[in-house]
């Protein structure tokens, strides 16, 4: 009598057996040619912008860069930061298996939702998070306005 083996079903088996082939297929791409690897990936820091009754906030996160690499202008209703990650000197001898981290110079330009004093705007930057607070024109504020009763 023939022996009966209980097999378990896993429906994903060939779904994961497809996602690896493709991964091997793609890596070794970039392996076999290395100057697509050692080439660097323009990048953008990921930014928020918001605001209350009388500024807007942007902040942007930049880890790795040096403020002093940093530069931030306000030209009409734009703001510009731009900077650039520099890449870490390699040690020779060194071989890379996977470099996914971005280097490079960026730029980034947002409009302003309202008219503000760019004269008066501050930066700060801590733990890799660049924080600018620019308070909104007088001409743009609420103003709030008495009623008279007669």
């Amino acid at each position: 009598m023939a022996r009966r083996e209980i097999i378990r079903l896993d429906p994903f088996r060939e779904v994961r057996r497809i996602r690896d082939e493709i991964d091997r297929l793609f890596w070794g791409f970039f392996e076999r040619w290395p100057e697509f690897a050692e080439k660097e990936i323009e990048f953008a820091p990921a930014i928020d912008v918001s605001e209350t009754e009388s500024e807007i906030q942007i902040t942007a996160e930049v880890p790795g860069i040096d403020p002093k690499d940093i530069s931030i202008k306000v030209q009409d209703d734009t703001l510009i930061i731009s900077g650039e990650k520099k890449k870490e000197k390699e040690e020779k001898g060194r071989r890379y298996h996977r470099v996914e981290r971005c280097y490079g110079k960026f730029e980034r330009a947002i409009r302003l939702p309202a008219e503000v004093e760019a004269d008066k705007a501050k930066a700060n930057y801590k733990n890799g998070v660049l924080t600018i607070t620019i308070p909104k024109s007088e001409k743009v504020k609420p103003k709030e306005i008495k009623v008279e009763i007669e």
